[in-house]
């Protein structure tokens, strides 16, 4: 695949500036941003799972921080990527659920960081609507994971697989998007999107001349389905003793009459048997290592060019895999599989810290957070409308004040009127399904797998009205249809783009 290399090399080449001949401004230090698609919090070795082979990010981690209680606010791909791009709630960029994003936005992380004199590079997934959208980049290469959406768009990917392996299938594996099956890679593996990403990451760092400060977005199409590792990897999995699904009282009729993967092979709720569920789970995870090993790729990558000790390095996820817990498959769920992420933190070494490298978080943060980090870090202020705050604080200060929630949401997806709003510490949950009328209530420490659904007990009672005022003070801004005279109102109708949202302004 020598040819593929200087065919990535080239077409990295062109997208970055000749050499100026001079450093680069330390006033503003590089930012990478990582982004996996479909990535649940607990699938990290240094998070505690001794099940899942995650080296590189725990290496990470130790040289950052691993924030244990982080979530997307709205566990779908183009709402959690609108919060990560714009520092907003959903309610505030106006996507409550999975829908198509807006082309603009008052506030776009690639654009702020542009205005600060950077150069803005995006890789791999975006997700925007329209698919060519920059949102403020200099250029993208795109892997849109097969969609075509907008018109005569191939993406970047799908173009170089042509050129590399004339008349082959890149879906030859078999399996479909949201399919929960699971096979290995039938084409050599430096065919797969996920080596092509860390490719063109790999010459991009290489070729980097410094003369500017480089925000670099690099954002891996998997482990989202379909989970499809190379042999080799899954092989590293054969004697791993992975975790069956979680499962309550509450949850055991859900999808229950779902018993066959054959006829229902994307099904949002199923019940599939341990054995089913374990084997897609071990191919998930191999495909998680097999980013993981790219990322120590462009780890190494940063070292060999020097700048990785004060580049500011952040990798997150756009939202969670619920993986059959609680017969539950895919996202959208306010459930910990679903609206969890890994969310790990490298700040640049001069960057003077009270915590010391390689500790663990525990205040709630969200996809929202980082936009305002990525400001502070330039010395610039967080506007007063961006919900999001920074990280700095977190690390910084010996007590920083920080939310005592974190707010999340998800219009209906797979079934009528199954909204929810959902506020949680990382310590106790609080979900509202508005248009039943419907709580759930979750002790997180006590039960972190959600068995114990605690709404009804009355030891509970004080926590569960705590949350219930919380919520009725989180939503009372939406008038009222949604709160009145501070009591959560029952909605009548699902709702997937609040009077925020840009397009609808027009």
């Amino acid at each position: 695949m020598k040819d593929s290399y200087w065919l990535l090399s080239g077409l990295t080449a062109c997208l970055l500036p000749a050499h100026q001949g001079h450093a680069q401004d330390t006033k503003h230090p590089n930012i990478i941003l990582i982004v996996d698609d479909q990535h649940r919090g607990d699938a990290l070795g240094c998070a505690g799972n001794p099940s899942v082979k995650t080296p590189n990010l725990d290496a990470l981690a130790s040289d950052g921080f691993l924030f244990n209680n982080a979530y997307s606010a709205s566990p779908s791909s183009t709402p959690g990527r609108s919060g990560l791009l714009t520092g907003l709630s959903p309610w505030h960029h106006g996507m409550l659920g999975y829908g198509a994003m807006a082309e603009h936005y008052k506030y776009e992380m690639p654009q702020m960081l542009r205005d600060q004199g950077y150069l803005t590079l995006g890789l791999g997934k975006m997700h925007w609507n329209p698919q060519n959208a920059l949102h403020g980049f200099h250029a993208t290469i795109l892997d849109e994971s097969g969609r075509r959406e907008s018109p005569y768009f191939i993406s970047d990917y799908h173009k170089w697989f042509e050129l590399m392996a004339p008349g082959k299938d890149p879906n030859i594996t078999g399996l479909g998007w949201n399919d929960h099956g699971a096979a290995t890679y039938k084409l050599p593996e430096q065919l797969h999107p996920t080596v092509w990403t860390g490719d063109i990451a790999v010459s991009t760092i290489e070729h980097f001349d410094q003369s500017k400060p480089l925000f670099l977005k690099i954002s891996f199409a998997r482990p989202h389905s379909p989970y499809d590792p190379p042999q080799r990897i899954l092989d590293e999995y054969k004697d791993v003793d992975i975790p069956a699904p979680a499962m309550g009282e509450w949850s055991k009729a859900i999808g229950a009459n779902v018993t066959d993967p054959a006829s229902a092979p994307s099904a949002a709720y199923g019940n599939f048997g341990v054995d089913y569920a374990k084997n897609t789970r071990k191919h998930y995870y191999a495909a998680i290592t097999f980013v993981d090993e790219q990322i120590g790729r462009i780890i190494q990558a940063l070292k060999e060019k020097g700048i990785y000790d004060n580049t500011l390095i952040c990798f997150v996820s756009d939202h969670g895999d619920m993986m059959g817990d609680h017969n539950h498959w895919r996202k959208t769920y306010a459930y910990e599989g679903s609206a969890a992420i890994p969310f790990i933190v490298k700040f640049p070494k001069s960057m003077e810290t009270v915590r010391q490298p390689g500790e663990k978080i525990e205040n709630p943060v969200e996809l929202r957070d980082l936009l305002p980090t990525f400001l502070d870090v330039n010395g610039v202020a967080t506007p007063e409308d961006m919900d999001g705050s920074s990280l700095v604080s977190l690390v910084k200060e010996e007590k920083p004040q920080w939310r005592r929630w974190i707010d999340m949401e998800h219009s209906a997806c797979y079934k009528a009127k199954s909204d929810w709003c959902s506020l949680t510490d990382g310590k106790l949950k609080y979900i509202w399904f508005q248009c039943s009328g419907e709580e759930q209530l979750f002790d997180l420490q006590k039960d972190p797998n959600e068995q114990v659904e605690l709404s009804k007990n009355k030891k509970y009672q004080k926590q569960l009205k705590e949350l219930r005022t919380a919520m009725a003070n989180h939503l009372a801004e939406r008038g009222e249809e949604w709160v009145k005279d501070g009591q959560l109102v029952v909605r009548k109708a699902s709702q997937l783009y609040s009077p925020n949202f840009p397009e609808k302004k027009k």
